[in-house]
């Protein structure tokens, strides 16, 4: 089979040769696009390939009907939402993620980013401790799992909700279930997001919720941009000169929070899943899934059933 892997932001050198060990010693032709700068190169390079390994790279229904003899699309990570996953499964191509492999590098950088955050951004002037302080957590997936264990490092005070996640899983991780989502804001002093850009979650977190947050609140979103209500949160940090946002994902409005100086602070460029590590882990467990793919036609990790 012909595997190509295509990403406008490269792989590590030591996760390309990774990839590529893993899929030839299965029998399989490995191929790669790299820093492409337009989408007619993507869409000459997919016309022959059986499999697709990418990051970020947007997969449309144009790039999906180029690929005539595409069966197995892995995203390299956690979030899905730049591939048409409906689309895909009308042209009987199989969508997975590689869940897992970089929630500790997200999560760490939740605290390096917290830690800039109640220190006033290092200005200079006193700041705060997490020691004590009560943290949220919206979603407690791999990544949600993987603060609450760092938390407890800070001695924080830990809770969770998750609709799909029963309250007896999250209590017996040590971790307070909280009931709702509008009672997780109102427990705590920082609520931190991990959950996924849906239909349901589009916009979700908006002026309504994060004024439930404690005197001094921090909010913090390593998640997707797309979850927040951007003119919501924009009129709450107006009304209440409490509140700081923090994030990795620059919000469309950039220029409208960097107003909120000393209160708002974004990263030039997402960068939770940016290290070594977990760059190499999830390139390596991509190539895996696509040779248990066509070894035995290993679907566990689908997420366009």
């Amino acid at each position: 089979m012909k595997v190509l892997v295509a990403t406008e932001k490269p792989f590590a050198a030591p996760a390309v040769a990774g990839i590529k060990k893993e899929l030839e010693a299965a029998g399989h032709q490995v191929s790669f696009l790299e820093k492409y700068t337009e989408k007619a190169q993507l869409l000459d390079a997919v016309k022959d390939a059986d499999a697709l390994i990418v990051r970020s790279d947007k997969i449309t229904p144009e790039v999906l009907d180029a690929a005539k003899s595409l069966k197995i699309v892995v995203r390299a990570g956690a979030g899905y939402d730049s591939i048409d996953t409906a689309y895909a499964k009308q042209k009987n191509v199989v969508v997975e993620n590689t869940p897992g492999q970089n929630s500790n590098a997200v999560a760490e950088l939740v605290f390096g980013l917290l830690v800039y955050t109640v220190r006033n951004f290092f200005n200079g002037k006193s700041g705060s401790e997490l020691k004590g302080k009560k943290l949220g957590i919206l979603a407690f997936g791999n990544v949600g799992r993987n603060v609450a264990r760092i938390a407890k490092g800070f001695d924080m005070e830990v809770y969770a909700f998750d609709e799909f996640v029963p309250a007896e899983k999250i209590e017996a991780q040590g971790v307070h279930a909280a009931k709702s989502r509008d009672d997780l804001f109102k427990s705590c002093d920082i609520v931190s997001l991990h959950i996924p850009a849906t239909d349901e979650t589009r916009k979700s977190i908006n002026y309504d919720v994060v004024n439930q947050l404690e005197k001094g609140g921090i909010l913090i979103n390593t998640a997707r941009k797309e979850v927040i209500d951007e003119d919501g949160l924009l009129k709450l940090m107006a009304d209440r000169q409490d509140i700081k946002y923090v994030t990795d994902i620059k919000p469309d409005k950039d220029a409208e929070f960097a107003q909120f100086e000393g209160r708002y602070f974004a990263t030039p460029k997402k960068m939770g899943a940016q290290t070594a590590e977990a760059n190499i882990n999830a390139g390596i467990a991509a190539a895996r899934q696509i040779n248990a793919y066509f070894a035995t036609g290993d679907e566990k990790f689908r997420v366009n059933k």
